[in-house]
């Protein structure tokens, strides 16, 4: 699935560079392993995302392309520079839109805006104009002189989205970049997002645990315990599931599942509290389902391929549970950390 690493996709003979290009990248921290040697291309303009739970090395693969981390072993080169030996290079030509809030909430949007002018160089006789176009392309040119610490949630990070697009980077990073936003103002910062990615024509590489975020991506990689697990775009993603989601709610989740296999020969799980199985066309299979099935049913529910179900296809579990799993996972991530 997707352009195998080193093909003519991903930046072969007659083909541009990518803007990314990932070759065993690993992050260790004490035992743990964060990231497990992954390899990946991110072609030049893209929209490209890692999908995946809390704890699945998202974070630890942005930081170390930003060269904000060391590797432990492998490379990268972001931009046409190596993370490791050109890291002021680097980080001349990328944004990066933290996973927490960064700007100073005491001063205006336009001093936020200005001081990271200053930090990147920019010429100051071109400062206001390029400040003046993201500020209208999200929304906040009439509040350029209110103080951030009035700002919703929202506009905050509208404010560190045109922030990441002032000094024109060629690779815009955003991590989680609407955690804790409700799915409106979700919706808005997407709005926003899409339409200075098409003003200025950038590479973006984003990290998400919400399956509508990552369904703007042209291709998505499914990362889990460090690793990429399958990348594709999200229809061929969904596409290779082929099957519908069933989930019932039982009195008996154990007997359900050893009925399933019985009857149907059917392998379930237990998901978000629930039983769940793939079957080919959902909505005919529900009557031999209630016509058979010995364990009482007290509700259904049928759902097409989603980019969950393909996460639960290719890891054994949903997003949901995969996250509430990963806080006993990362408890001595959080003590080695702590150590240092």
């Amino acid at each position: 699935m997707g352009s195998a690493p080193g093909d003519s996709a991903a930046g072969g003979r007659g083909a541009p560079a990518p803007a990314i290009r990932v070759r065993g990248l690993l992050k260790r921290f004490g035992d743990i392993e964060a990231v497990r040697g992954i390899d990946f291309d991110v072609h030049s303009g893209e929209t490209f995302g890692f999908l995946g739970p809390n704890g699945a090395g998202k974070t630890s693969t942005i930081n170390m392309l930003c060269t904000l981390s060391r590797p432990t072993a492998g490379g990268a080169q972001v931009a046409g520079h190596d993370v490791l030996t050109e890291r002021d290079d680097v980080r001349r030509h990328i944004g990066l839109v933290f996973q927490d809030p960064t700007l100073d909430g005491y001063l205006t949007a336009e001093q936020n805006l200005r001081l990271h002018a200053e930090l990147y160089g920019i010429e100051r006789d071109a400062v206001a104009l390029r400040m003046r176009q993201v500020l209208e392309m999200v929304g906040l040119w009439e509040r350029r002189a209110t103080r951030v610490n009035t700002f919703s949630g929202g506009m905050k990070r509208r404010l560190e989205i045109a922030r990441g697009f002032l000094h024109s980077p060629r690779v815009l990073f955003l991590d989680e970049p609407t955690i804790g936003l409700d799915p409106q103002t979700r919706h808005s910062i997407w709005r926003y997002i899409r339409e200075l990615k098409r003003a200025e024509g950038i590479t973006i590489f984003l990290t998400t645990h919400y399956m509508d975020e990552a369904e703007y991506c042209q291709r998505i990689a499914i990362m889990d315990h460090g690793e990429i697990i399958v990348l594709d775009s999200p229809q061929a993603l969904k596409a290779s599931v082929g099957r519908d989601r069933v989930q019932i709610e039982t009195d008996d989740d154990e007997a359900a599942i050893a009925e399933l296999r019985r009857q149907f020969g059917i392998e379930a799980t237990v998901a978000e509290g629930r039983v769940t199985f793939g079957v080919p066309e959902g909505a005919q299979f529900v009557p031999r389902l209630f016509s058979k099935l010995g364990a009482p049913i007290r509700s259904v529910s049928v759902a097409r391929p989603s980019l969950d179900d393909v996460f639960m296809s290719y890891t054994g579990t949903t997003i949901r549970d995969a996250e509430a799993s990963s806080a006993d996972r990362l408890r001595p991530f959080a003590r080695v950390m702590g150590a240092r």
